[in-house]
């Protein structure tokens, strides 16, 4: 086969992908179908609302600036998100005699097709009609759009292709964890970024926009503008400047598919000392109680650190948490009570215990045979997960204390946050027994097919039990604060929050215990069926 006809080959290997991958069943088909008409609509409503932005005075620094982040985006995405496309694995070419040079051309031609790049396409032509002026200017936006384009799918590819060892490899696909942080903190800096523009206006994007001008892709957007100014020279370097980075990035990535392609795959081989130290470390044991209790929590804390699903739950959660309390107290429009969500986002991790250990949950029921096992074995992973809830809660809470400067009302805060939490270890232990529900180890969902009515009533119901159990701290605090003397005995709120939440634990552990030794059956059918 030459190597012209390598590009028309390599388009209908990615359409027949996509076919393919639509055919494995309805609800898949029905995702995508969904997700294409959502992007395709947000495309457009974006569209219209950059061509009404033409001839506004700021437009040049909110298409600049919206290009750069698209160009982010494309960069980032093969990091948190490395089984989304099949083609990103050059490692699966190895076998084929095909040259570095034309394999480059035709993997770029197939990347075109997609919805990613139709919905760049139809940002970057909204981009060029809200800032071109005049004939000159919109012949030189066909060739920014075109440069652009390429510029953001090169470098997706180059990027999948420098880390594809890593992405490919077991640990490495624990990087898509941090995605959930990285949605956390970029839809609390948006929320935050659109205030600050709501109350001073665009011009605030101006300097940004200044130097995010030279940074491709958006360089191509500003030499549209620069020519509708009359600024040909400027145009001229902006362009350059966006073609060399294209075929810098074309460079890289032919690069690291010769070496795919020639070198060995070691990425995955552990040293055999380093598989060693792993094997006889006991650090963490040594910390721990002894017998069942302190072997249950560290099983239950080194899935935290090593399974990809309990991770990226724990990484959200720990984002969220911290994030909402000190944004809004950032703002200015925080309390202290908001440090409450901590403990709300981390207790939510004491739901459906059983469920992340999936189909090896056998092996801890044969380990139960009364309902005294089964309460060590809860009491030991609600004291597992204690050990980072509580410090964090409490750090959070500090810190949301010290932005706004209410000290008084930091007793407070702590009791509910502290009630709340055992609120929620109460009610998860039963829900854990009660409402079970498996989490498959492949893709990105976290319930099963068929279990997704468990999931609504053990996490949302088990959160408004511990709203209604919190219901006698919650009327103490309103109380106190309403009283005309009760600013003197609001520090009671935190030793009574503290014995309440006590309480509730125990209680709530006493429940479950019962429950659980007596459903195990249920329990090992309902968590392996992922």
């Amino acid at each position: 086969m030459s190597d012209s006809a390598i590009t028309p080959v390599f388009v209908r290997l990615k359409l027949s992908l996509l076919r393919n991958g639509l055919r494995q069943s309805g609800g898949r088909k029905a995702a995508y179908i969904a997700s294409a008409v959502c992007a395709l609509l947000f495309a457009a409503l974006q569209l219209i609302g950059l061509i009404a932005l033409r001839g506004h005075a700021h437009a040049e620094s909110v298409v600049v600036l919206a290009v750069a982040v698209l160009g982010l985006g494309w960069a980032v995405m093969p990091l948190f998100f490395p089984s989304g496309d099949e083609t990103l694995d050059p490692t699966r070419l190895v076998m084929l005699p095909l040259r570095p040079r034309p394999l480059v051309r035709a993997l770029l031609v197939a990347s075109l097709v997609g919805i990613g790049p139709l919905f760049t396409l139809c940002l970057l032509i909204g981009s060029v009609v809200a800032v071109a002026r005049g004939g000159a200017a919109f012949a030189v936006g066909v060739v920014a759009v075109v440069l652009a384009l390429l510029v953001c799918v090169a470098l997706a590819r180059a990027v999948a292709a420098a880390n594809v060892r890593l992405l490919t490899s077991r640990k490495g696909r624990d990087l898509a964890v941090l995605s959930g942080l990285v949605i956390a903190i970029g839809a609390q800096v948006v929320n935050f970024g659109a205030q600050r523009l709501g109350a001073s206006g665009l011009g605030e994007l101006d300097p940004a926009a200044a130097v995010l001008q030279w940074v491709p892709p958006a360089s191509a957007l500003g030499a549209v503008h620069a020519v509708g100014e009359g600024s040909y020279g400027l145009a001229l370097a902006q362009l350059a400047l966006t073609g060399g980075a294209l075929a810098a990035l074309l460079a890289v990535w032919s690069r690291h598919l010769t070496r795919l392609m020639t070198s060995p795959d070691g990425s995955t081989l552990p040293a055999a000392g380093t598989a060693a130290r792993e094997r006889t470390s006991t650090g963490l044991g040594r910390l721990l109680p002894a017998g069942r209790t302190g072997t249950v929590m560290e099983r239950s804390l080194r899935y935290v650190w090593r399974d990809p699903k309990t991770k990226a739950a724990w990484v959200t959660s720990l984002a969220i948490g911290l994030i909402v309390p000190v944004f809004n107290a950032w703002q200015g429009t925080g309390s202290v009570y908001f440090a409450c969500f901590a403990a709300g986002m981390l207790g939510i991790q004491m739901y459906n215990q059983f469920g992340q250990d999936s189909s090896a949950f056998w092996m801890v029921a044969m380990t139960i045979s009364s309902t005294r096992d089964a309460y060590v074995e809860l009491r030991a992973r609600a004291l597992a997960l204690l050990l980072i809830t509580l410090p964090y809660a409490t750090l959070v809470t500090f810190v949301t204390t010290a932005m706004l400067g209410d000290w008084r009302r930091l007793p407070e805060a702590l009791g509910l946050s502290f009630a709340l939490l055992g609120a929620m270890l109460a009610t998860g232990a039963w829900t854990s027994a009660r409402f079970p529900y498996s989490i498959p180890q492949e893709g990105h969902k976290n319930v099963a097919p068929g279990q997704a009515g468990l999931a609504w009533i053990s996490i949302f119901g088990g959160m408004i039990a511990a709203a209604v159990l919190c219901a006698p701290v919650i009327a103490l605090t309103i109380w106190l604060n309403l009283s005309a003397e009760g600013d003197d005995w609001t520090w009671l709120l935190l030793p009574v929050g503290t014995g309440y939440a006590a309480a509730l634990t125990a209680v709530g552990l006493r429940f479950a215990a019962p429950q659980t030794a007596r459903r195990l059956p249920e329990i090992l059918a309902a968590v392996s069926k992922g």
